[in-house]
């Protein structure tokens, strides 16, 4: 492992460590969506980190809409459609919610598909904000501002769990390029992991698929490097 992978690993570790187990495991849901939800977020926003948190723990997957700092693809329309720049933004096609506020999406999530109340990690605010802003500060640039990128025909597709470092890295590289995708997680215990392994043929995440050109891979390094070489201007 070359200097530069290492940190890179390391920091997302460290990131990792600051919101110990959250969104790793599966809790219970009772519904799944008919249509996927939309959320509107940056991977290195502490508040984004705790919607997504909600997300994996409840194994939904949603469309992932990045809007990176300069990005213009989609920062707009959450304007235009919530009133202002904030971030994160869920949009829910089968309720017809749509709203801002981290604490706000884990408890609509959990009390529209789970089991009804969030777990602690999302429920105290001041402890899940202060802890996702400790983990945001281990890599302050990556997954923050936009880098010119192709737009793909189809959206790609990420098997990942939030609190994976690997998974970071790969999400980061998908947030920076601005590029849409759908994001399945397969968090512990997820009865989602099955479906995955006959996808995949083993369980690891990161796994990138890519329908515009076939491809197919693990490890956070090979995605983010396939990522840059295939849409980057």
């Amino acid at each position: 492992m070359n200097l530069a992978r290492f940190w890179d690993v390391t920091t997302a570790t460290a990131a990792s460590a600051a919101r110990p187990n959250f969104g790793n495991v599966h809790y219970e849901r009772l519904e799944t969506p008919a249509q996927p939800l939309e959320l509107y977020e940056f991977e290195v926003c502490p508040y984004c980190r705790i919607a997504r948190e909600a997300l994996s723990a409840l194994s939904l997957d949603p469309i992932i809409y990045p809007c990176p700092k300069g990005g213009t693809r989609f920062r707009a329309k959450v304007k235009s459609e919530g009133g202002r720049y904030q971030f994160p933004y869920l949009v829910d096609p089968n309720t017809g919610v749509a709203m801002y506020e981290s604490a706000d999406i884990a408890q609509y999530l959990f009390r529209q598909y789970g089991a009804g109340r969030p777990p602690w990690f999302l429920r105290q605010r001041a402890f899940a904000v202060s802890t996702s802003m400790l983990a945001s500060a281990f890599r302050p640039g990556r997954g923050r501002h936009v880098v010119q990128s192709h737009q793909p025909e189809e959206l790609l597709e990420l098997y990942s769990y939030e609190g994976s470092p690997f998974c970071r890295i790969a999400r980061e590289a998908l947030c920076e390029l601005e590029l849409p995708y759908r994001l399945h997680n397969v968090p512990r215990r997820s009865p989602a992991r099955s479906g995955f392994v006959s996808v995949s043929g083993k369980m690891q995440v990161p796994y990138l698929r890519d329908p515009n050109t076939g491809a197919q891979m693990f490890e956070s390094a090979d995605i983010r490097r396939y990522l840059y070489d295939t849409y980057a201007v």
